[in-house]
């Protein structure tokens, strides 16, 4: 199974929402998704893991890479809606001390806008 990005914009927040599994089988194509949906002025992201059932470190590093691209001042990454099994892989490889983290995508985008 392949993952899938469906993009909307919230005001300033562009909200990328992830449906699938990540792993190295799909980690280039996860990465093609995620940059061809980036604008360049684009300084606020969500990424949405609602429909993610399994993210490996091939999807983690991708997901660094990306993070890194918001890393900048004036711009804005986190992560929102992660299930069990993803919030697991994610705190366990330390990624949410690299990241904002959020129960949800309303909570996500409040967050980052009061910012």
């Amino acid at each position: 199974m392949s993952i899938s990005v469906t993009w909307e914009r919230k005001d300033s927040v562009l909200i990328g929402t992830l449906d699938g599994r990540i792993d190295g089988s799909n980690a280039n194509e996860f990465q093609s998704a995620l940059e061809s949906g980036i604008g360049a002025g684009d300084s606020t992201l969500i990424l949405d893991f609602g429909k993610v059932t399994f993210i490996s470190s091939a999807g983690l590093r991708v997901g660094l890479l990306i993070a890194r691209k918001f890393n900048e001042p004036g711009k804005k990454f986190a992560l929102c809606t992660l299930s069990e099994p993803v919030r697991d892989v994610v705190v366990i490889s330390g990624f949410d001390q690299l990241v904002s983290v959020y129960g949800s995508q309303a909570e996500a985008v409040k967050a980052l806008e009061s910012e």
